[in-house]
């Protein structure tokens, strides 16, 4: 990527700093949707206003009529009746911080973007990709209210296949951004002098596809079948993995497959990353030893969390950290493979 970068200067600098900056926002913004899914706060809001939605209840009026709208709706009638004003405050809060913050990062993102274009100061060949950073954000909003409409239906939860595909565009934008931003300051080269490029890009197929992976766990509650590790419910196989029709539809929709995938492809994770370690650990060139050495560690913090957060039955702030440890390692796994490239 970046083949359009020639050098380092002033100008480059300055939108790697300001895209580091939203990339930082993003990150925060992936942790709090996380909690608010494990707070079960998603369809707290009932309703989408993307302008006036930054202004909260004021008063004790305002807060009846938003909880009064969410009586109407599924979550509140099949899971939470009965439910006092300031338990619904505490949820509402989560998603409010959740649509907040999206639109902080809308602000963080346009403002210096239109600045920059007005200065004149973004290379023609990098226009694109800032356009296509923007337009991706406001997909990603308009994926978040399609993914809450599914629980304001007849189900009191939201689709995991939506949720998944929301964590997925996230991190789609966080990697795009990442990766551009890394261009910039660090340019890379086409020759790869011996180092193993297409393994570094199997690893990081493989840490996005255990994000998604923990997308389907997530919206599943897969995580609280098994407690146990390193067996699943006693067992290296766990039984009830096929008991769905069709066979496939396991691999998405039953909740023993989707924990057990998200543990294989932990397995795979790690030993890619160690034979990635092997391989470059040597290597003459310092920054290469030092994104190794950033992913090995990574993936020993990320998989302590994970089997932190399995044998606890999933604790909200043990299981936050972990989807925060993804992110961590994908952001090394993306270092290496601009490294490797250097």
């Amino acid at each position: 990527m970046t083949s359009y970068i020639k050098s380092v200067d002033r100008n480059d600098r300055h939108i790697a700093i300001w895209l580091f900056c939203v990339c930082a926002f993003v990150f925060s913004m992936i942790v709090i949707g996380g909690i608010t899914r494990l707070t079960e706060s998603g369809l707290s809001m009932v309703n989408w206003h993307p302008i006036f939605g930054i202004i909260p209840p004021l008063n004790e009026t305002d807060w009846m009529v938003e909880f009064n709208a969410y009586k109407q709706y599924p979550q509140y009638q099949k899971i939470n009746v009965g439910m006092t004003l300031h338990e619904f405050k505490n949820i509402f809060f989560w998603e409010y911080s959740h649509r907040l913050f999206g639109r902080m990062i809308g602000v963080v993102y346009a403002v210096p973007f239109f600045v920059f274009l007005w200065q004149k100061n973004i290379k023609h060949a990098l226009k694109p990709h800032l356009w296509t950073l923007l337009i991706l954000g406001g997909c990603q909003g308009l994926l978040g209210w399609w993914m809450v409409k599914s629980g304001l239906v007849d189900r009191p939860d939201v689709s995991h296949y939506r949720l998944t595909a929301h964590l997925g565009l996230a991190v789609i934008v966080y990697i795009y951004m990442f990766n551009l931003a890394l261009g910039l300051i660090l340019p890379v080269s086409d020759k790869t002098k011996d180092r193993p490029l297409r393994l570094v890009r199997i690893f990081l197929i493989l840490v996005f596809t255990q994000i998604l992976l923990g997308g389907l766990v997530a919206g599943l509650n897969a995580g609280l079948v098994s407690n146990t590790w390193p067996l699943m419910m006693g067992q290296m196989v766990p039984d009830g993995m096929f008991f769905k029709d069709p066979w496939y539809m396991n691999f998405f929709d039953n909740e023993i497959t989707t924990h057990f995938e998200h543990r294989i492809t932990a397995y795979m994770v790690t030993i890619i990353g160690a034979l990635l370690w092997w391989k470059l650990h040597n290597d003459k060139n310092p920054s290469v030893r030092l994104a190794v050495h950033l992913v090995m560690c990574s993936i020993i913090l990320q998989v302590t969390l994970g089997i932190l957060t399995v044998i606890n039955m999933v604790p909200i702030p043990l299981a936050a950290s972990h989807q925060a440890g993804a992110i961590l390692l994908l952001s090394c796994a993306l270092y290496l493979l601009n490294r490797v490239k250097s």
